[in-house]
């Protein structure tokens, strides 16, 4: 048995056998993904707040996957391309999706395997269009329910689609924005008129709203940067670096204002506001794929973080959703299509 677990151990360091084939079953408690058992490759996870529902784009299954945090009741929406096996990685069927807000029920949701983007009826259980983009998506977000981003980052650019139409939405090209190398991630920051994004290196860019272009550049501390985060009251924006570690940049300033170290294969981060304990603006999630654990970061009110613990998820897991309701964690983890939900054991009791 010894020798057994020796020559297990060297094929994996080899790069024989996939390290994810070696970890252990999901707990009982994951949330499994109807058609994931055999790998998902999560790429975005986000909560919707009028669906009240963790959006799981569930690659090669082809659907979009609605998780209610409540019950952990998994409900799916057909459509989207698929493939019957999973080849590791992270791009294939739908990959990023975001609810259309002021729309009742409406989500949007990428197809990189059709190089499209869909128009989801969530509450119907339908697409309702299909929009051919100008490359392959990568990240989609929502412009206050009237403009669509999409990041393209074979083309280095961001594609705008405009939501029209009345009671069902309808999109339409708008224009399309070039972009330093990337882009890597978005977020939009209406309250500033603006939207942030990365280079694949250690730079961010701003984009401004209204006329549609890059208007600041500034160096975000990473070596490759990947996963975006924001507190919009305090003006700190979050960037997760693929080298294993996290920086702090604000906005005022563009300058980098607090550094952590995490562990490795740092993409997707997530952020809550007003969780933390006395002294804490807010909690930081950082999952490591490479380390398998979510990093748990206090931030404080000036931008300063500090780890405060870590859980243990699953080999290269590296998406995280908050549901800011009940509070809790949602993590993607690829070999076995599953989704944990964990508590954050260092926040503050809800008021």
């Amino acid at each position: 048995m010894k020798q057994l677990v020796s020559l297990a151990v060297s094929l994996v360091m080899a790069g024989i056998v996939s390290p994810a084939r070696a970890e252990a079953p999901p707990p009982s408690d994951a949330i499994s993904i109807p058609g994931g058992e055999a790998g998902i490759g999560y790429d975005d996870l986000q909560y919707a707040p009028a669906l009240k529902r963790i959006l799981v784009p569930a690659g090669r299954t082809g659907t979009l996957a609605l998780i209610d945090p409540a019950t952990g009741k998994v409900t799916t929406i057909g459509g989207f391309t698929g493939a019957s096996s999973y080849r590791g990685g992270h791009g294939q069927g739908t990959t990023s999706a975001a609810e259309l807000d002021g729309w009742s029920g409406f989500a949007v949701a990428t197809d990189r395997g059709a190089g499209a983007l869909r128009v989801v009826d969530a509450r119907a259980g339908q697409i309702t269009q299909t929009v051919k983009l100008a490359a392959p998506p990568d990240y989609v977000r929502v412009r206050e329910g009237r403009e669509v981003w999409v990041t393209e980052p074979a083309r280095k650019q961001i594609q705008v689609l405009a939501v029209q139409g009345k009671g069902t939405p309808r999109l339409m090209p708008a224009a399309v924005i070039p972009v330093p190398d990337g882009p890597e991630s978005l977020i939009i920051d209406d309250a500033r008129g603006k939207a942030y994004s990365h280079t694949w290196k250690d730079l961010s860019f701003a984009v401004d709203l209204g006329s549609r272009k890059v208007v600041t550049t500034w160096s975000n501390g990473c070596r490759a940067s990947r996963g975006i985060a924001l507190d919009r009251q305090r003006g700190l924006l979050f960037t997760g670096c693929a080298d294993g570690k996290v920086t702090v940049v604000a906005l005022a300033t563009h300058e980098v204002v607090a550094t952590a170290d995490t562990g490795p294969d740092v993409d997707s981060i997530g952020y809550a506001p007003g969780v933390g304990r006395a002294g804490d603006a807010g909690h930081l999630y950082v999952p490591s794929g490479g380390s398998a654990q979510l990093w748990i970061l206090g931030v404080a009110p000036e931008g300063a973080v500090a780890v405060l613990g870590k859980l243990r998820t699953g080999a290269d897991a590296h998406t995280v959703a908050v549901d800011p309701v009940s509070r809790a964690l949602f993590v993607g983890t690829p070999t076995h299509g599953a989704v944990l939900r964990l508590e954050d054991p260092f926040a503050a009791p809800k008021p």
